[in-house]
């Protein structure tokens, strides 16, 4: 029945904390027990102890830490090159029908090539360096947020947008006051998962441009079979996707301009705040003040 229907909060701190952790300890104490059972040689699967030794002998000693600096600055302007694009190119896809008719097929012919056979283009055209590794982030980054735009303003209730439209909200005010607070959640966990898959795009790229980051590592440790370093640069990459992708969601969650603040008991759906009309609210007193601005 509806009364007994409660709104769903995220879990609790400790829980979004302390979960990952047990899964972590757990593939420690598997990895653990596979390497004492000697039946894999250390040569193909080192020690858990031998890689922590190593990573934080690559960290304190070597150059670990600005070869990683390197391969984030990488990423996070391929994202902001993505996003430069994917955004205006999604508006027009989701709003206009006719674009929708003409792109969606090339966006989906797109994703049929792999990030490892545009490199060499790309190293044609632009040359070795910084900016083919850049382009080749955007490239990988934009179709997922480019989607993650037509998905968030197409999941926008029509009557939402028709009662700001009679309103008098248009053009930049409708996107400011309507779409962009309701599509807000879609458009940054296409940012989130974006930001990760440009990191893999900076490594890719490193490997076949001849960066400085990460990608150069883990290439030279494979050249010369260096599997332990091999598995303290992965973890370096796994533990740096994980606190991207935990990061942007806590600056997606305690940015949320229409967050509710957790209650000590489950709020029935019947008295929680309705989100769109909230925005519908907002869009009608910024469309009075800017008439009474007018007047004045």
């Amino acid at each position: 029945m509806a009364s007994s229907r409660f709104t769903r909060h995220p879990a609790p701190t400790g829980v979004r904390i302390g979960a990952p952790l047990v899964v972590g300890a757990l593939l420690l104490l598997a990895w653990h027990a596979v390497v004492s059972t000697h039946t894999v040689p250390l040569t193909l699967l080192p020690t858990p102890g031998s890689v922590w030794s190593r990573l934080v002998h690559d960290i304190v000693h070597g150059e670990l830490l600005a070869r990683t600096a390197t391969t984030i600055w990488e990423a996070v302007l391929g994202c902001i090159v993505a996003t430069v694009f994917a955004l205006p190119v999604g508006y027009l896809v989701a709003r206009v029908r006719l674009a929708e008719a003409a792109i969606s097929p090339y966006l989906a012919a797109s994703q049929a090539i792999p990030a490892v056979a545009l490199a060499p283009l790309l190293v044609i055209w632009v040359g070795y360096g910084l900016t083919p590794i850049v382009l080749l982030c955007s490239l990988i980054v934009f179709f997922p947020l480019l989607l993650s735009t037509v998905l968030g303003l197409r999941s926008i209730d029509h009557e939402v947008v028709e009662a700001a439209e009679l309103d008098g909200a248009s053009g930049w005010r409708m996107i400011r006051y309507i779409e962009a607070p309701l599509s807000r959640a879609a458009l940054l966990s296409g940012v989130r998962n974006g930001f990760t898959l440009s990191v893999t795009g900076a490594v890719v790229g490193e490997f076949v441009m001849g960066g400085t980051g990460l990608g150069l590592v883990v290439s030279m440790q494979s050249a010369s079979a260096d599997t332990t370093g091999l598995f303290s640069t992965l973890i370096v990459l796994c533990v740096l996707a994980m606190v991207i992708y935990l990061g942007l969601i806590a600056v997606e969650r305690f940015t949320d301009p229409y967050r509710v603040p957790r209650a000590a008991h489950p709020v029935p759906l019947e008295t929680a705040p309705d989100l769109r009309l909230v925005a519908a609210t907002q869009a009608h007193q910024s469309h009075t003040s800017a008439q009474k601005e007018l007047v004045a």
